[in-house]
């Protein structure tokens, strides 16, 4: 299995990091430097799987 594609970006509105998972629709995350961001968002990604798999939802394969 391929692993996902994570985009990391700075917010101003939000004065942070921004981690999301384009594949993974919703899935994103906070963080005040971009390593918090994508440990936060690999936190996401992993609940975002269980509740997919426990409610009989697709998972996506990796497009990128």
């Amino acid at each position: 299995m391929k692993d996902d594609r994570i985009n990391i970006f700075y917010s101003d509105e939000d004065e942070g990091y921004i981690a999301d998972i384009p594949d993974l629709k919703y899935c994103s995350a906070f963080g005040e430097t971009p390593e918090l961001a994508l440990q936060q968002v690999q936190i996401a990604k992993t609940a975002w799987l269980e509740v997919a798999k426990a409610a009989g939802k697709p998972i996506p394969q990796p497009k990128y």
